[in-house]
């Protein structure tokens, strides 16, 4: 952060002589300047401007008065180094690095929506992270029999068939997609009593796109949200390292057919030999 400090020194002199200004502006410093200090040196010419007013400064009748401001002029880390973020990307959302390059979100209405559809977005791939480690893990280990996770889809459960399954999942799914655009829409009304089956209390929500209650927020993390810009900031920055891993993982699996445990072990049997460029070359060839 740079702070800019300025000085100024207001000289009004009782023989009418208009009022003289004198700034300085300091970088990443702040210093003072008083009048007359700086040029009341015998080694200034009195002719010249700077001797001028230093004259102004030795009059009896001088009457100083002195005005500081100070102004922030915060350079916030942008996606790229020494890049000026776009006007619209004022830096009030968390994760805001001025990333933008097309200008998608320039229209207000349209940023709102991107804001949300990114949380959704990384939560999701979040979620999605963790079930396909785990899964994996539990995979090669032998300690279950779970299919990889490209080929869960197409297994054939004992409990239901695959038509009533996606049934089930399109009216939840739906129900809670409509519920999350309607409180988008009108902040607060999906948390009116009546409005959630007698669970408004336990779906509370903080605001648009963070929900809260003791079943979305049992660790009563961010309880006020207005002051919860470091958790929306590790939350935005994690989902999207989540969804950058998601997509590594499908470019993994469509490389070597095989799940990310695997192709981890299969590493760190040969670190040197089994790396991702002599696996890009072998499927290549």
């Amino acid at each position: 952060m740079h702070v800019v400090v300025v000085k100024e020194a207001n000289l009004s002199t009782g023989i009418g002589a208009d009022n003289q200004k004198t700034m300085a502006v300091a970088i990443g410093r702040s210093f003072s300047i008083q009048p007359g200090s700086l040029f009341n040196n015998k080694s200034l010419d009195r002719g010249s401007p700077a001797g001028r007013l230093s004259w102004l400064g030795d009059g009896a009748a001088a009457t100083p008065r002195y005005r500081q401001t100070c102004v922030g002029a915060q350079q916030r880390p942008t996606w790229l180094p020494g890049l000026d973020p776009p006007p619209h990307l004022d830096g009030t959302l968390a994760g805001d690095f001025g990333f933008d390059p097309l200008g998608l979100a320039e229209d207000p209405a349209s940023l709102r929506w991107y804001v949300q559809a990114e949380l959704v977005h990384c939560r999701f791939a979040m979620l999605g992270v963790f079930g396909i480690l785990v899964t994996d893990l539990l995979r090669v280990t032998g300690i279950s029999k779970i299919p990889v996770w490209f080929e869960a889809g197409a297994v054939k459960y004992d409990f239901a068939n695959t038509k009533t399954l996606f049934l089930v999942q399109l009216v939840l799914m739906g129900f809670v997609e409509t519920k999350r655009y309607m409180d988008f829409v009108s902040p607060g009304s999906q948390a009116k009593e009546g409005s959630f089956f007698g669970l408004e209390a336990s779906l509370k929500g903080l605001e648009p796109g963070y929900p809260g209650g003791p079943l979305l927020n049992p660790l009563g993390l961010a309880k006020d949200i207005n002051n919860a810009h470091d958790w929306k900031l590790k939350e935005i920055k994690n989902g999207r390292l989540a969804m950058v891993a998601m997509l590594g993982i499908f470019v993994q699996a469509s490389v070597t057919h095989v799940g990310p445990i695997d192709n981890l072990v299969e590493h760190l049997s040969n670190p040197w030999h089994k790396t991702i460029i002599q696996t890009l070359a072998n499927s290549s060839s």
